[in-house]
């Protein structure tokens, strides 16, 4: 089947961008609901992109939209705060309940590497709720992707600690041996891309990794090399991490960290499979150095957005 009248929830987002933008590249008309249009702005220009402005939360409002599309895709997701189990549990089960009701069978979801019922942060249970919720509506054809953590321009984690170092002369670290395989943004587009119209994936679960596992300090340190401020990142043992989480949580305004956090970076975010589809996975060195430039805002750019929840 080919899949061409497409609903991207979060299609606004950091993946959502990169998904929605490749999604139009093969011809697909893409769906895009947001509480606010402005924030969807960017994807106005592509020709087949129909933003819509409502809340998803609705359940008839996620009904609507669900009526009469080939595929879902659902890329919602927080990483703190008292909306997790809305987010990452009952809205999934509400989709599911929508494609049920509307006969929309090709669902894909957005999960976490690490996600579990038995996991130690919230962040990683409710993923794995979530998860568990789609995988096991038998009568849809639904396939999981399970990212370590996903950089790209655009991103909320290389850009921010660029941004630290450079307002910083030291970096403080929690966790500095928590261990990531980062995966490019564009191979995740391009992975759940080719997913689509695979038979061979309904019912799975893929987790997406990139081609090197580094540990938190590394993936500072190669930030600072990147930027050209070479400053000196210290490691905090288990005690002054879990401080730092807790004052950065009771800080006014978004959090940086929250000891929620702090707990799921216990869990290492790697893999030791290939991605799926004949997707070849890009090097973080390759091309970070690109955008994480000394000279312009565009690293600090993101991070801004991302604190004022746009």
């Amino acid at each position: 089947m080919r899949y061409e009248n497409i609903l991207v929830l979060g299609g606004s987002g950091f993946v959502g961008r990169h998904l929605v933008a490749a999604l139009v590249a093969q011809g697909a008309r893409v769906t895009v609901p947001s509480r606010r249009r402005e924030r969807a702005r960017h994807l106005l220009p592509l020709p087949t992109v129909d933003v819509v402005e409502c809340d998803v939360n609705r359940r008839e409002a996620l009904s609507a939209l669900v009526a009469g599309r080939d595929a879902v895709v659902n890329l919602v997701g927080i990483l703190h705060g008292p909306g997790l189990a809305r987010a990452h549990v009952a809205l999934p089960k509400a989709l599911v309940a929508a494609c049920r009701e509307h006969g929309v069978r090709r669902v894909l979801q957005m999960s976490a590497l690490g996600a579990s019922l038995e996991a130690p942060s919230e962040y990683l249970r409710t993923k794995g709720v979530g998860e568990q919720a789609v995988l096991e509506a038998g009568d849809l054809d639904a396939t999981v992707f399970r990212p370590s953590v996903i950089f790209g321009p655009e991103d909320a984690f290389l850009n921010l600690f660029a941004m630290l170092a450079r307002l910083m002369p030291v970096l403080f670290l929690a966790c500095p041996q928590a261990r990531f395989q980062p995966v490019y943004v564009r191979d995740v587009a391009n992975v759940m891309v080719a997913a689509l119209a695979e038979t061979r994936a309904f019912g799975k679960a893929y987790d997406l990794c990139g081609p090197k596992v580094y540990t938190l300090r590394e993936l500072v340190e190669a930030v600072c090399r990147f930027t050209g401020r070479r400053r000196p990142v210290l490691g905090l043992p288990d005690s002054l991490s879990y401080l730092q989480a807790l004052l950065l949580e009771l800080a006014p305004g978004e959090p940086l960290m929250t000891r929620d956090n702090l707990r799921s970076m216990q869990v290492p975010s790697t893999c030791d499979c290939a991605l799926p589809f004949g997707v070849a996975p890009q090097a973080l060195e390759a091309l970070a150095p690109a955008w994480l430039s000394r000279s312009g805002p565009r690293q600090r750019y993101p991070v801004f957005r991302w604190r004022a929840r746009r």
